[in-house]
């Protein structure tokens, strides 16, 4: 679809010709290009919207947020990332759920979306401000033909209770460069200074704003909620710190932080008020409209929208599209979390599809390949047709189960209503709450069928009820105090410029065979480098102090690709009999940090010998490396839509989740276990390799997950030599990834292996917990003895057939008891 846009030529740009053709992908490249091209930016890819390693959010919410470990000054220094400097990308966002929530809002207006894109260019301790407003003053006017007096910037004010000044040098580069003195404009905390969160990078910001309407003074309208004048990009200067005190301190390195909504500017450079009259969702429109028997898209809101059919419309096309991209990235409908918002994004949709524009079940699902056509050039996860296929089977099936839960919904509403007096309008909070949280109805839906009754929820109950939800899910995890002693910003800056260099810990990697047969760990003795305690580096900490220590080469293996840290405890030269006992083993910034509690007094420079846990250490070696054969295993069996989701390996067991059509069957779950079995029985021989990372990526049937992976990086590789798959020179098939943890040397010290429980955790998301050794026996055993007593419990429960009722039931509560006892591992 074309958009031609008609300007008038006079007092406006020469780069602005009366005529223009904007579609949305040759906007997207223009903007990637301009950067890539103009000023030797890297383009990097959008991340997907489930967050890499970061707990605090839902969802990817900006393009900051895959450049975290940038700005918090400890990105993997092996990885491609550390070498950033001038980065370009259009970055999947969602916001939904957590801080930044606006799915209450979609559908009312013409411009909130819970899905969006979002552009963004980088400077990581390269330009600053003078060059950042330079280039997108220069892009909006030259090459997207802006008229500049249209334009209006806003610079941060200044704010005496931080100590903040005015950012009176960025008000001057923009006066520098032509802008009218009353199109840059001053304000405070609230609009612009930008922060991540309750701590870290953050600093003032200056956005640019648009005015539709042009030939006026429209200042007064900037930062006011006007329709006319929107803001459609923020520069972020980062230049403070907000520590855990709640101060502000300078931070090492200056970067830059901006960011676009692509269906902002879509909208003012095709002549448009509305982001959904773009071409980003008129053929979206046009397809709900013909699946619907609803009246077309009329572009209506408020009190004109008759029956909400605009609303509607609205919803859907939004919704679609989130619901798209986020099960592409393995994101599915679910019980908590991000899956529970999308759970609750897919019911909201299928409600005013159904209900309000009267299409026929399935149409939600039929609208995928619209989303993958307009989409699928920028993100090509989507044109896969058998992700397409996919996504449209998982939401099929959420829309079926809705469809029954909301026939129970409607009973549940009816009979407390019987129940009620009839005088009393209001409708109890729990029984809403409950339906929302237990059946997944929108808060919205309940409203609008207690509306239709004349009833409506006791809001003071519910926000309780909310508030204590909201409290139980952000209390800290029980790991949290093992993060109090991880580096800061500051002190990794202190570490590199003092020139203290990176952990070495290649020796965790140093072990081999005995001649009994048993693995042997090499010792290993290391320098104390550096002491971090109560957030800053010290010289030394004394008897019973919590810190953390980095040593100048270590043993010991830090949490990370699904692993458990390793366990043990430091002796120090001279005190041998003093036991200083690891806690946790963390990664930051190529620094392995142990969490020690001080037995004695430690000082920088003192000699440690480091004793590692081993039998910790070959449980977890046995459990990653029996991981491995899992994934191969579910894969060669079910196919290559079988993908890994997560895993995490300890001592005593593993945890593997995985994407998967349907449920497996016990059958498939035996033909599991015995291949991996049978690769335990071979002693198959584990083969490591580290080799560049572009190299790895040839290799076939390599399994990766979204991570950022060192440079070079570990291939693990079983029964087949690395060197033979880098050949080709292999037709046997392998299980080959990459992985940075420890592994055994080969598989037959995993002894056995016994899948314990799988469970879908959401449609399309299933979770193995295995065993392995001693374990997996103790679970066969376990097992038969179960399988023993079932049977005499059935013979039991025959002959009940004469008994009274009350024995049979006996008997049955003796099986649902029995078998809760024998599940767990």
């Amino acid at each position: 679809m074309w958009f031609i846009t008609y300007v008038p030529v006079e007092g406006r740009s020469k780069y602005f010709s009366r005529f223009h053709i904007h579609r949305t992908p040759r906007l997207r490249r223009k903007f990637i290009d301009f950067f890539k091209e103009g000023h030797e930016h890297r383009v990097v890819s959008s991340s997907p919207v489930r967050p890499r390693g970061d707990p605090s959010l839902l969802f990817v919410n900006a393009g900051m947020n895959q450049f975290k470990p940038i700005l918090l000054g400890c990105p993997d220094p092996r990885s491609e990332m550390a070498s950033y400097r001038r980065v370009v990308n259009s970055q999947k966002c969602v916001r939904a759920g957590g801080k930044h929530n606006d799915l209450e809002d979609v559908g009312k207006d013409v411009y909130h979306h819970t899905f969006f894109e979002m552009l963004g260019n980088w400077s990581f301790g390269d330009y600053f401000k003078v060059e950042a407003c330079a280039m997108a003053w220069q892009l909006l006017t030259e090459e997207y033909g802006i008229p500049a007096d249209r334009l209006y910037v806003s610079y941060f004010s200044g704010d005496v209770a931080n100590g903040l000044p005015a950012d009176e040098e960025t008000r001057q580069i923009w006066l520098s460069m032509g802008v009218r003195p009353d199109h840059v404009l001053p304000f405070g905390m609230k609009d612009n200074f930008w922060e991540m969160g309750e701590t870290g990078p953050c600093g003032p910001c200056t956005e640019i704003h648009y005015d539709h309407v042009g030939n006026r003074n429209a200042s007064s309208l900037v930062n006011a909620d006007s329709p006319d004048v929107v803001e459609i990009w923020n520069l972020v200067f980062m230049q403070y710190n907000r520590e855990v005190s709640g101060s502000l301190r300078p931070l090492p390195q200056c970067s830059v932080d901006t960011g676009m909504g692509l269906e902002r500017l879509v909208t003012i450079l095709q002549g448009k008020r509305s982001n959904y009259d773009t071409d980003l969702f008129t053929p979206l429109l046009t397809a709900i409209h013909q699946c619907s028997k609803a009246p077309a898209y009329q572009g209506r809101t408020g009190e004109t929208d008759v029956g909400q059919v605009d609303m509607a419309y609205r919803v859907v096309a939004d919704h679609i599209r989130t619901l798209s991209v986020c099960i592409a990235d393995g994101v599915y409908p679910g019980m908590t979390g991000a899956e529970l918002v999308l759970r609750r994004i897919l019911r909201r949709a299928v409600r005013f599809s159904t209900e309000v524009l009267q299409a026929p079940e399935g149409s939600l699902a039929s609208l995928v390949p619209t989303v993958a056509h307009i989409l699928g050039d920028a993100y090509p996860e989507l044109h896969t047709e058998s992700e397409r296929v996919s996504i449209m089977d998982l939401i099929n099936q959420n829309e079926a189960q809705f469809l029954s839960s909301l026939k129970q919904g409607r009973r549940v509403i009816d009979r407390t209503l019987s129940n009620m007096d009839k005088d009393l309008a209001v409708f109890p909070a729990s029984v809403a709450w409950s339906l929302h949280r237990n059946l997944g109805f929108p808060l919205d839906l309940i409203d609008l069928m207690l509306e239709e009754k004349g009833k409506m929820v006791d809001k003071k109950e519910m926000a309780v009820l909310e508030d204590e939800y909201e409290r139980l899910r952000s209390q800290p995890e029980e790991d949290d105090e093992d993060r109090v002693d991880q580096l800061d910003l500051h002190s990794l800056a202190e570490l590199q410029s003092q020139g203290v260099p990176h952990t070495d810990d290649s020796p965790k990697y140093c072990y081999s065979l005995g001649t009994d047969g048993k693995y042997v760990f090499q010792p290993c003795r290391a320098s104390v480098l550096a002491l971090y305690c109560d957030g800053s580096l010290v010289s030394e900490v004394s008897e019973g102090q919590r810190c953390g220590v980095i040593l100048d080469q270590t043993s010991f293996y830090a949490e990370q690709g699904g692993q458990a840290h390793d366990q043990g405890y430091f002796t120090k030269d001279g005190l041998q009999d003093v036991l200083f006992p690891v806690k946790s083993v963390r990664l930051a910034g190529g620094y392995v940090v142990h969490q020690v509690t001080a037995a004695e007094t430690l000082r920088t420079g003192d000699q440690v010998q480091l004793n590692l846990d081993e039998a910790n250490r070959m449980g977890c070696m046995v459990k990653h490396t029996a991981t491995h054969l899992l994934n191969f295993a579910l894969r060669e069996l079910l196919g290559p839509s079988v993908s890994q989701r997560g895993s995490h390996c300890t001592a005593n067991r593993l945890r593997f989740d995985f994407s998967v059509k349907g449920s497996l069957s016990v059958s498939d779950l035996q033909q599991v276990e015995e291949l991996v079995q049978d690769i335990i029985h071979q002693n198959a021989e584990v083969y490591v390799e580290e080799i560049p990372l572009s190299k790895a990526k040839q290799i076939t049937g390599l399994r990766t997950i979204d991570e950022v992976y060192p440079d070079p990086v570990r291939v693990v590789s079983v029964a087949v030599p690395v060197s033979d798959l880098l050949n080709s020179n292999s037709t046997e098939q392998a299980s080959v990834e990459l992985c940075c943890g420890t592994h055994l040397l080969r598989t037959g010290a995993i002894r056995d292996f016994v899948i314990v429980s799988e469970r879908q955790m959401v449609k399309g998301i299933s979770r193995i917990i295995a065993v392995t050794g001693d374990e997996a026996k103790k679970a066969r055993e376990t097992a038969q003895d179960m399988q023993e007593e079932l049977e005499s419990l059935a013979v039991q429960v025959g002959a009940a057939s004469s008994l009274s009722i009350p024995a049979a039931q006996r008997l049955s509560k003796e099986v649902g008891l029995l078998m809760n006892v024998r599940s767990s591992p």
